[in-house]
């Protein structure tokens, strides 16, 4: 790694610790001290296996929570991949100098508007749908947040040690109680009590593509709600906030990971779709898990497609309503947003 390189990560690594002095009390103290014990376990390269010293942790956090405060009024450095500086989210600028070398930069907002900017080593680049999408495999500057993939116009990246990283979290959460529930089926068909290792990991690469598929159906949502993205940054934190992003999810899911894996007949991935269906996404769409349910008891994959074609009619229909609230009501919309989508949640799928 030359020494232009090893700068461009350090800058990257910079303006994470920056997003993340802006943006570390937005979570409860339970999600926080989780996040920051994974983030700890990466930036020390342990694996997941690997005993975690409450000491330690305890000492760094100290000093992270330091360093918070020291850049908390910072702006974000720009990014030199040559002799031209660029903007922190001009990732396609950035990218044209780095792609060549093998590496991959992203830089976005996520929920609540917080930056989100990671650097990896570039292990693929394909087009599919129209696309260009970037895996990308070890990541060399990352923030607390470490979404498994983002889209920016018709680009899709996907970072491949961060999905790595969320499956084993699903499989250790579902080790504390062990029900027999999606993710007790989704982990059925992987050998997790012989090599778990190796079941991570063919699950990471089984599920890569379906993130590729949500990724695709958020860019043609957007395409279909034009202003959807400008009413979420402007929306307060918010319970409106909440359920127009897991709306925008059950829409995506709904145009196009769903109904390639109804199709391809992937057990397993409807499992593992099911089993990281968020709270807000079973309460808003009940109808849609227990489609799931009974499609567990009967495999009546064609009765399942119709749930989600319902699915994806109900949720554009709300989400035109909700557009046309923000038009009306501005900046001011999250309250009469709360109220349209608490009554039309969507029941039983016929």
């Amino acid at each position: 790694m030359n020494n232009q390189l090893q700068a461009i990560i350090n800058t990257v690594q910079k303006n994470c610790h920056i997003s993340d002095a802006h943006h570390a009390g937005d979570y409860t103290l339970c999600i926080y001290l989780l996040k920051m014990r994974e983030f700890y376990r990466w930036e020390k390269h342990l694996g997941f296996n690997d005993e975690l010293s409450s000491d330690e942790i305890g000492g760094w956090l100290t000093e992270r929570e330091a360093l918070w405060d020291e850049l908390g009024d910072s702006d974000f450095s720009v990014i030199e991949p040559s002799q031209t500086p660029y903007n922190a989210f001009d990732s396609d600028a950035i990218n044209q100098q780095l792609i060549p070398q093998g590496y991959i930069y992203s830089a976005g907002y996520g929920a609540k508007s917080k930056a989100i900017f990671y650097i990896a080593e570039l292990e693929q680049q394909i087009l599919q749908d129209g696309f260009t999408v970037y895996i990308s495999g070890k990541e060399l500057a990352r923030d607390l947040t470490a979404p498994v993939a983002m889209s920016q116009q018709n680009n899709i990246y996907i970072r491949r040690e961060s999905l790595q990283r969320m499956v084993w979290e699903k499989t250790v959460e579902w080790g504390w109680h062990r029900n027999k529930n999606a993710m007790f089926r989704a982990m059925n068909f992987y050998d997790f009590s012989a090599q778990a290792d190796e079941a991570i990991n063919k699950m990471t690469a089984n599920e890569i593509n379906n993130v590729i598929l949500h990724e695709i159906g958020e860019i043609k949502s957007a395409q279909e709600l034009g202003n959807w993205q400008q009413m979420i940054t402007e929306l307060p934190p918010s319970q409106a906030e909440i359920m127009a992003r897991a709306i925008k999810d059950l829409l995506a899911d709904a145009i196009s990971t769903l109904p390639v894996l109804i199709n391809n007949r992937d057990e397993a991935s409807i499992h593992f779709y099911f089993a990281n269906f968020t709270h807000m996404r079973k309460e808003l769409s009940a109808g849609l898990l227990q489609a799931y349910q009974q499609w567990d008891n009967d495999r009546d994959y064609a009765k399942l497609l119709s749930a989600v074609n319902q699915s994806r009619e109900h949720w554009f229909d709300i989400a035109r309503d909700i557009l046309d609230i923000y038009e009306h009501h501005g900046t001011e919309c999250a309250t009469p947003i709360e109220a349209l989508v608490k009554e039309n949640k969507l029941g039983a799928c016929h």
